[in-house]
């Protein structure tokens, strides 16, 4: 089963997609740190500080201003995780999530989807702010 997860960032694809692959941006609406910029076929670490966490990636597949496709979890191996930008006719761009992989016969598949859930919509938000704004939302919230 899968999880999607849609915004509108009034943004160009271009700024959008910059902000996720360039590891200077990254910790201004999501994670804290990016130990790399993302590229195909690199592993990733992304840190969350305030919470002593980190998350392994590996970026499977980069689309320029298109599409980013990474495994997600334990050394990258985890559920496959797109994010694809489409233009808008005003310039803007409408970003989708799409996880994959939630096992239908595990009793918590449905409070693992919702949790889930809330962190793309919470990651999203933050990158609104950031990019239409200038606010890094993340670190506000966890003050």
């Amino acid at each position: 089963m899968n999880n999607l997860t849609k915004m509108k960032i009034s943004k160009p694809v271009q700024e959008v997609f910059k902000a996720f692959v360039d590891s200077s941006k990254i910790g201004n609406f999501w994670f804290s740190s990016s130990s790399a910029d993302w590229e195909q076929g690199t592993a990733i670490t992304l840190r969350y500080d305030e919470y002593d966490a980190q998350a392994d990636i590996v970026v499977k597949e980069i689309e320029l201003n298109r599409k980013i496709v990474f495994n997600w979890g334990t050394n990258g191996k985890g559920r496959p995780v797109t994010i694809t930008l489409n233009p808008t006719d005003h310039g803007e761009c409408i970003i989708k999530i799409i996880e994959e992989g939630f096992d239908v016969s595990d009793p918590d598949m449905i409070p693992q989807m919702l949790d889930n859930k809330e962190g793309w919509v919470y990651m999203l938000t933050c990158l609104k702010g950031y990019l239409e704004y200038g606010v890094n939302l993340r670190a506000a919230l966890v003050k």
